[in-house]
C-alpha cells in the first residue's frame, strides 16, 4: 500500500517502513507526526483520489531526525569591475521514517 502527501510545498510518495527527507518539521526526534494532507492511497487493487485531499486519511510517521543537507554554493563574478560575491546555504531537512497508512 502507497500513500502521496503533500508537505512543506512537496508531495512524496511514501510506503510503509520507508525513510522520507521533508522540508524542516518543528518536532524532537523520537515522536511522531501525522500526516492529514493525503492526495492519493493506492495498492491492493483499489485506489482513492482525492479532490485535493482525501477526508479520514492520515499517513503517521516517526522522525528519526534533524539536519542539514550538503553546501551549496554560489559566486558571482563581474569582471573587470573587482566585484564579486560568494554566498553558501544548508537546505534545513527532517528524516521521517513512514509507519502506518490510514485509508
Amino acid at each position: 500500500m502507497y500513500a502521496i502527501i503533500q508537505t512543506g510545498g512537496k508531495q512524496y510518495k511514501v510506503e510503509a517502513g520507508q525513510a522520507v527527507y521533508v522540508e524542516k518539521l518543528d518536532v524532537e526526534a523520537g515522536e511522531q507526526v501525522t500526516f492529514s494532507d493525503v492526495l492519493l492511497v493506492g495498492g491492493e487493487g483499489e485506489t482513492k483520489i482525492g479532490a485535493p485531499v482525501l477526508d479520514g486519511a492520515s499517513v503517521v510517521g516517526t522522525v528519526e531526525k534533524q539536519g542539514r543537507e550538503k553546501k551549496v554554493v554560489t559566486y558571482k563574478y563581474k569582471p573587470k569591475k573587482h566585484s564579486h560575491q560568494k554566498k553558501g546555504h544548508r537546505q534545513p531537512y527532517t528524516k521521517v521514517v513512514i509507519d502506518t497508512i490510514n485509508a
